[in-house]
């Protein structure tokens, strides 16, 4: 299954001026650039994804009057709640009882009808499914569904406008989404895409290694947002056609790098949105990923929902 960067173009009209344009920053060697993308409505940029699905189902005359569903580590319910809210849509999510109180929280402020149940995705996503089926509500999904992709990948036609001599780009990989989307876009531009995973945490990089979707078991400190036990066929294709370097970090690596943009930028982030930033870092462990002298690198800095009161101690 291939996304194409024609359906990320029409994601792009299709949100434009609903959804908060991505803001970049550089870092201190001119080479390095970041994007915020934990600046964007609900946190996070599943907001993209989760706008562009709604807003398509009520153009094609398939969203019911049982509103939506979904499971979500956090991230992808929030950004449901949030467009269903914007929408005038019932949302009803289904999380994992380890999710974080602070997403948990966020969801009830979007008036989203929030169910905990099981101690993993999964759990959460067979609930999901059930609740749509006996309701009638559209299942929605945290990142495996084409609507979703291509609403991410929004994020990467921004970063080109602004970086249009960007060599490569640096992004988390949980389920795919994301990935999927931007590396769609940054194929069509000529940009290559690290994808990066926590070393208990690699969905992605045990299929790429097998050939085939596999499932993987997630052991990490970054499993609330990127721990998915399987990738996505688009993520997939997308490693295996495209201009596309996958790595892993350890957990060391991803504290050690949040704690870095909190202490050298004052940013407080996901352990999942640090991931990205782990793979240039040393330190801790050698750096996954070390750019060629002159590359302009983008990190994608992508999720804000987090308790910031470890970071002050």
């Amino acid at each position: 299954m291939e996304l194409t960067h024609s359906e990320i173009k029409a994601a792009v009209e299709r949100v434009a001026g609903q959804v908060r344009p991505i803001a970049i920053a550089p870092a201190d060697d001119g080479q390095l650039w970041f994007a915020l993308e934990f600046l964007q409505h609900t946190g996070s940029f599943k907001a993209r994804g989760a706008l562009n699905f709604l807003l398509t189902h009520r153009e094609n005359g398939t969203l019911p009057d049982a509103g939506v569903t979904i499971a979500s580590g956090g991230n992808a319910g929030l950004a449901c709640a949030w467009a269903a809210r914007s929408q005038g849509v019932r949302a009803t999510v289904f999380l994992p009882a380890t999710a974080p109180k602070v997403k948990v929280d966020r969801l009830h402020s979007y008036g989203a009808e929030v169910t905990l149940i099981g101690t993993q995705y999964a759990d959460a996503l067979a609930a999901s499914r059930e609740f749509a089926a006996t309701t009638g509500a559209l299942l929605s999904h945290a990142y495996d569904n084409p609507l979703i992709a291509a609403g991410a990948g929004t994020l990467m036609e921004e970063i080109h406008q602004q970086l249009p001599d960007l060599d490569t780009v640096v992004v988390a990989v949980g389920g795919g989404g994301l990935f999927a989307g931007i590396a769609t876009a940054a194929q069509h531009y000529g940009v290559r895409t690290i994808a990066v995973e926590p070393a208990h945490c690699r969905a992605l990089n045990a299929s790429i290694e097998a050939g085939e979707l596999v499932d993987e078991d997630i052991d990490s400190i970054a499993a609330d947002s990127l721990g998915a036990r399987r990738a996505t066929e688009l993520a997939l294709f997308a490693a295996q056609h495209y201009d596309v370097t996958s790595v892993l970090v350890d957990d060391a690596d991803i504290v050690a790098a949040r704690r870095a943009l909190w202490e050298d930028r004052r940013l407080a982030v996901e352990y999942g949105a640090a991931t990205a930033l782990a793979a240039l870092r040393g330190g801790v462990t050698s750096p996954a990923f070390r750019p060629e002298p002159g590359e302009k690198v983008c990190v994608v800095v992508c999720g804000a929902n987090t308790d910031p009161a470890d970071l002050a101690t």
